[in-house]
């Protein structure tokens, strides 16, 4: 049997390990490299919360991470995953990490590297859902 014949039957290589610590993105649910994902505090200083970005991971506090992708910001907020993220009662304002993914962005590109979020979910019809994230059913969540 010639090397190519060898070549054909051996079993495809499996996935590069990842190579670091993962987490996941609480905007399109992907796991990545944490070294890939921006980490993002609340700041509890009165209503709303703020979300805060932590670039270096260093801010005191539960974290949640996030790629740094305007679409996946955008997910994460529509979805209210922030609050549960960081385990805070009430809305969570995401506005410094926008401007935070604004500037490190170049105009127009909403994504860096290679990630590309899930597209948004939509009815059989391939158009979107007839409710608007603000109209959804209120979750019932443990109070503390």
């Amino acid at each position: 049997m010639d090397d190519a014949g060898l070549l054909a039957q051996q079993p495809p290589a499996p996935p590069p390990a990842p190579t670091g610590p993962q987490r996941t993105c609480v905007g399109c649910r992907q796991r990545g490299d944490r070294s890939r994902l921006l980490r993002v505090v609340a700041a509890v200083e009165g209503a709303p919360v703020v979300a805060v970005p932590d670039p270096g991971a260093r801010l005191p506090g539960r974290g949640a991470w996030l790629h740094p992708d305007r679409a996946c910001l955008d997910l994460a907020e529509r979805r209210r995953a922030f609050a549960r993220a960081l385990r805070v009662q009430g809305p969570v304002d995401a506005t410094a990490v926008r401007e935070h993914l604004h500037h490190r962005a170049p105009a127009g590109q909403g994504t860096t590297g290679t990630h590309r979020p899930p597209p948004s979910t939509s009815n059989e019809s391939g158009s979107s859902p007839s409710w608007a994230p603000d109209e959804l059913p209120a979750m019932n969540t443990p109070q503390h």
